[in-house]
């Protein structure tokens, strides 16, 4: 007799109920490991959750590999994304049925981490600064991978990483301090869409700490996400992110009070000791035992475990997606459909009448970038690559050159030489002939340097301790084929690896190894035999155009664990682009990168950017520089001219900083949205207009040139009269047209008015304010071409009264959020003497008394002062004492003539000082 669980005719929740009915407690702990263990006596296998797709099918062999996150997204088509989530999920399935346990369909992308700062090191994960076109792009994504059928999955799409999270830098130790309007504007909105729209199914925390509190511990798993979620919601760990609990974060003394503590925030699976389970599962038998955990507290994480694998057929006698086979893997649709995400997202940057080519001549393809294509951690293993140099030269006569410097390194006991069958590298002997010997010196911006030994064509790496020459570049999880260059006396240079800190010194018979002391390492003579500008400017001259291809190396510009100091493009690679300008004034410069960068090449007439794009990005890019295609890219985040117009990298509020297009007062080097076409548009007669609580616009779009062209019309709004800080400009709508010559097209907006709803502090809920607004319409954030005011009947928000959240004030200086308790709630924490949080139009009457503790053995001190916090009126000095870090004291104090509806400044007169809440009144 069958099992009601294995019968698929039953309602999911019954066959849930089922199963757990029959788990004994040991069989459903064993469910909450990555690694979830098999119950043979129930014919339930094992299951693993965890296969990385963010661009493709990754780390498990050859698979189709489109462009990077942030390169799809830049394409602004969700129909795109989805199909290209589509062939994402069926490689995932291909890989699946023939290896279930290497390849499972619990699939950990996408990214709907807003780019905030392009600096983070995963930049090219993401998808945008904008919090909605992420979450507009991540469910399209998601969407794809799920699968089309209503009741199973073909794969169990997972975002992450919830929350706050953009900077490597110490990114398990830092705290995200977010303010309430940052968190619900912002940080929220970007997850919301793919949960809701059952789109997503799976999420994962953060490393970070957010206002305090480990995000692993998040109270808003529980109270929001799995609130929007219409079904059951799984949430797993990152990896080895719950042992930093009691080590790196210390937040809980014990694994066994860590682990319970996961469990009741929302923790449903930890990846943790990789296919190790026993020691993790040892922890939760024993907060178990200690009454930490109930029974209880594990069924509800081991159901939305089995939810999952119901909705994936696991249990049923066959699923719409059993026909997939490994010959959709790297098949030609999806060879065809990787040639058209990268065709669509490139960006048209600068183009002064050079672009389109017109194919005739000799065009010269110069760049370390030129004839390579690169991997990152979350991409697949290319199963072919189409480089700018191969794809320019099926259509065009091409010469070719990398443009990097060509050296010598020589140390006082003789040169550097590599053995010429990849061993290792030696100083002393003769020194070898120039063009045999020597090394290419790639630069890869920041200070990072790659070699490639000239003997081999094989790059310098550490072996051990033991420089070899044995790599095809940097790779792996844990780059060790770069460096450092230090300067040392007489103009010689010590070479530092970066992986381990390092420095190259020499061992036994000269062998070069690394050593711990600065002071053993090598001095280093490096003379440069050719010089990759000059030989990049020489091929330029004698062509008829030059295209150089620059950018990043994903694995070494920023990457996990890594963030950048600059935007700056390689000097060295910066270098050879303004040679080839100067040589040749018919120049393209093609920027190929994760993120937004900088350059000093001013000059260059055309600039085409895009993310790394995968297999065809050779056959893409020559499509689009020769004119079989548009442009139809148009960036997702704001190009900053310097990494000096950014806040500081910890710095998440984007508000109060001016982050972001939505609050950047600057003039960008390209605005967000931006992308040119080949040919004009013109925009005439926008119409608004309010009908039943939709706003309603229309406007004609036609194309003004002789080419057909692609426009990316975009809407923004701004409020232009608010209680608070209101965006410039938010992007409301957009959509994707193709026109003919003089061809027209009515694009029209229908944005609810609820849409334009701001977070409220007074009474932390959305409002939507009584306030005229500006419908903005054009080709960018800042590239607008027509406008028109309407009126919102809304709210007036009214006086503050009764209590207070601390967290919940107006503005602040030298405050940081912190965690309340570590259950739940927000409070906050002075920085520095006279730091202070403000509370606008709060109505006055009697005493006041806050909810706070000191940080230091003699206590603090708050003063409230009314209209300034330096000079305005004190009306009451409240001393706090110290209670410790969650244990509060509560403080009243009469306040002087304050009665009536004031602006107040509650001002912290020193710094540790942690203050919850705050009430104003007569019953204070």
């Amino acid at each position: 007799m069958q099992e009601p669980f294995r019968d698929p005719a039953l309602p999911l929740s019954a066959r849930i109920d089922d199963l757990m009915r029959r788990l004994t407690l040991e069989e459903k702990t064993g469910l909450l490991h990555q690694y979830q263990a098999p119950v043979e006596r129930l014919g339930v296998g094992a299951f693993r959750t965890g296969t990385e797709a963010l661009h493709g099918l990754a780390w498990l062999g050859p698979a189709s590999v489109f462009p990077q996150a942030v390169g799809l997204a830049s394409t602004w088509d969700p129909d795109l994304v989805r199909r290209v989530g589509e062939a994402v999920g069926d490689e995932v399935l291909a890989f699946h049925h023939k290896d279930p346990a290497g390849a499972g369909l619990n699939v950990w992308a996408p990214v709907v981490n807003p780019l905030r700062d392009p600096r983070w090191g995963r930049n090219e994960e993401g998808y945008s600064e904008d919090p909605w076109l992420t979450g507009v792009t991540a469910t399209a994504f998601a969407l794809g991978l799920r699968g089309s059928a209503p009741e199973t999955l073909k794969t169990a799409p997972t975002l992450k990483h919830f929350l706050a999270y953009n900077n490597e830098t110490d990114r398990c130790t830092t705290s995200s301090s977010l303010p309430p309007r940052v968190l619900h504007e912002y940080e929220l909105p970007a997850f919301r869409p793919a949960i809701e729209q059952g789109a997503a199914v799976a999420v994962m925390p953060s490393y970070n700490l957010v206002n305090g509190r480990p995000a692993h511990l998040s109270p808003l798993i529980g109270q929001v996400l799995r609130a929007w979620a219409p079904g059951d919601l799984l949430v797993v760990s990152d990896a080895y992110a719950p042992g930093n609990l009691t080590t790196l974060q210390g937040y809980h003394d014990t694994l066994p009070e860590a682990y319970a503590h996961a469990v009741k925030a929302g923790i449903d699976s930890f990846t943790q000791d990789d296919d190790r389970a026993e020691a993790t599962l040892g922890h939760l038998r024993e907060a178990l035992r200690l009454g930490l955990l109930t029974e209880a507290d594990v069924d509800t994480a081991v159901r939305h475990a089995l939810s999952i694998r119901f909705r994936l057929g696991e249990f049923d006698p066959a699923t719409p997606y059993d026909g997939i086979t490994d010959n959709v893997v790297n098949c030609p649709e999806h060879q065809a459909l990787a040639r058209e995400a990268a065709r669509r997202s490139f960006v048209l940057l600068r183009n002064d009448g050079l672009l389109p080519l017109d194919g005739t001549g000799t065009v010269a393809v110069i760049g370390q970038l030129g004839d390579a294509l690169m991997e990152d951690w979350y991409s697949g293993t290319l199963p072919y690559a189409v480089t700018a140099r191969a794809g320019l030269a099926e259509r065009c006569r091409t010469v070719f050159c990398e443009a990097v410097d060509r050296v010598t390194l020589t140390a006082e006991a003789g040169p550097v030489t590599a053995d010429p069958a990849g061993g290792p590298l030696g100083v002393g002997g003769a020194a070898p002939e120039p063009a045999a010997g020597g090394f290419d010196l790639f630069d890869w911006g920041g200070g990072a340097y790659a070699l490639r030994a000239v003997t081999t064509g094989r790059f310098v790496s550490v072996d051990g301790r033991t420089l070899v020459n044995d790599q095809p570049g940097p790779n792996g999880w844990e780059v060790r084929q770069t460096f450092r260059m230090e300067e040392r006396p007489r103009g010689t240079l010590a070479l530092r690896h970066i992986s381990t800190g390092c420095y190259v010194g020499a061992g036994p018979e000269g062998v070069l190894r690394l050593v711990d002391d600065a002071d053993q390492a090598v001095w280093l003579a490096m003379d440069v035999v050719r010089s990759g500008a000059e030989q990049a400017a020489r091929l330029a001259a004698g062509a008829d155009v030059a295209v150089v291809v620059v950018g990043d190396h994903p694995l070494v510009n920023g990457r996990e664990t890594e963030d950048r100091m600059t935007l700056a493009l390689a000097p060295a690679q910066d270098a050879v682009a303004r040679a080839v300008r100067a040589a040749n004034p018919r120049t393209v410069m093609v920027v190929t990168s994760g993120y937004p960068l900088t350059w000093t090449a001013s000059e260059v007439p055309a600039v085409i950017w895009s993310a790394h794009g995968g297999q065809e990005y050779g056959h893409a890019l020559a499509e689009v520089l020769l004119g079989d295609a548009d442009p139809e890219g148009r960036l997702t985040q704001t190009w900053y001219r310097s990494e000096q117009e950014l806040p500081d990298l910890l710095d998440y509020d984007i508000i109060a900083s001016d982050a972001t297009y939505q609050y950047f007062r600057g003039v960008p080097l390209h605005p967000f949205g931006h992308g040119l076409s080949y040919t004009t548009f013109g925009y005439a007669g926008l119409r608004v207009r309010l009908d039943g609580g939709v706003l309603r616009a229309e406007v004609t779009v036609t194309n003004t040139g002789t080419r057909p062209g692609v426009e990316v019309v975009q809407f923004y709004t701004h409020q232009r009269r608010s209680r608070v800080k209101q965006p410039l400009r938010r992007l409301r709508g957009f959509e994707k047209v193709r026109l003919a010559p003089g061809e027209s097209r009515t694009v029209t907006l229908a944005l609810p008015v609820s849409e334009l709803a701001f977070w409220d502090v007074t009474r932390s809920r959305f409002v939507v304010e009584r306030a005229p607004h500006r419908l903005m319409v054009g080709r960018s954030a800042t590239d607008l071409r027509l406008s028109a005011a309407f009126e919102v009947e809304g709210e007036t928000i009214p006086p503050q009264t009764g209590p207070l959240r601390a967290a919940c004030h107006d503005e602040y200086d030298a405050i940081t959020f912190v965690d309340e308790t570590k259950e739940d709630g927000d409070a906050v924490r002075s920085d520095a003497e006279g730091a202070w949080i403000l509370f606008r139009q709060v109505d006055v009457t009697g005493r006041v008394s806050c909810v706070a503790t000191a940080g230091s053995a003699e206590g603090g001190m708050i003063t409230i002062r009314r209209g300034d916090p330096l000079y305005g009126p004190a009306l009451a000095t409240l001393p706090v004492p110290r209670t410790g870090r969650h244990t509060y004291h509560s403080v009243t104090a009469p306040l002087a003539d304050a009665d009536g509806v004031h602006d107040l400044y509650v001002v912290f007169e020193n710094d540790g000082v942690r203050l919850s809440l705050l009430d104003f009144g007569a019953g204070a």
